[in-house]
């Protein structure tokens, strides 16, 4: 194996430090960071893997998972900050507003009538959960949770190890010759934790960092490569990308 991906993640991680992820609305105004090139919302945590550290936290990131969902971060923040103000953003209060009120809200993340069916779908499920943590096949037969949420649910609410593995990571990970092009997300996710560990903390950064990577320089298009971190590494440098 060339260990390609735990590279990666050592080089990015000296070039861009550690990211803080998943930021939160609680942090906005406190001890929050933000070391993103996108995120507009002071919420990141560098270095303080604690959280979630309250329910509502933990169900904020949820809700964040769905809506981010075909989204860019920044419209997602302004869908969960109308949700705070508006005081529907919990469990039992999304279960008793109705669809139509919960779509108002969260109309900057798009696709707002069906998210705010599946946010209705989540709220009712994290309820019945009491406290403990779903398992994955539990969040895959929800509608509309795929992979990749099922996964962003687990390693950043939860805390478990779980790798997401998102069109960035393939991207990245392909250009680098990491992985082939046509490689599914459970390959991708397997190879990626052999390298790097099942360790949360890392999982974390690594999903981070490559999502910062892939805003920075490794676009999908026009590609920033002459000062990429990664241009060592990759098999595609010199390659006219478009």
């Amino acid at each position: 194996m060339s260990k390609k991906i735990a590279l990666t993640q050592k080089s990015l991680l000296k070039e861009y430090e550690l990211q803080g992820w998943w930021p939160l609305l609680s942090l906005h105004s406190s001890s929050g960071k933000n070391p993103t090139k996108t995120g507009s919302l002071n919420g990141y945590h560098p270095g303080d893997y604690s959280y979630p550290k309250t329910e509502n936290e933990r169900f904020e990131i949820i809700c964040g998972a769905i809506l981010t969902q075909n989204t860019a971060w920044p419209s997602v923040e302004k869908a969960l900050i109308a949700l705070k103000e508006k005081d529907i953003l919990s469990p039992k209060a999304i279960t008793s507003t109705p669809k139509e009120e919960i779509g108002k809200a969260i109309r900057p993340a798009g696709y707002f009538n069906q998210k705010a069916e599946r946010l209705k779908l989540i709220a009712e499920f994290f309820t019945g959960l009491n406290g403990r943590i779903p398992k994955r096949s539990e969040l895959l037969k929800l509608n509309g949770v795929g992979p990749e949420t099922a996964d962003s649910i687990l390693l950043y609410a939860y805390s478990q190890p779980e790798f997401v593995v998102d069109a960035y990571t393939k991207r990245i990970y392909s250009r680098l010759g990491a992985i082939k092009s046509e490689a599914s997300y459970d390959e991708i996710k397997e190879i990626s934790q052999k390298e790097l560990t099942r360790n949360t903390k890392i999982l974390q950064e690594a999903h981070a960092l490559l999502v910062e990577h892939a805003k920075r320089h490794c676009k999908k298009k026009n590609p920033s490569c002459t000062e990429c971190p990664l241009l060592d590494l990759c098999e595609k440098k010199g390659v006219r990308l478009s």
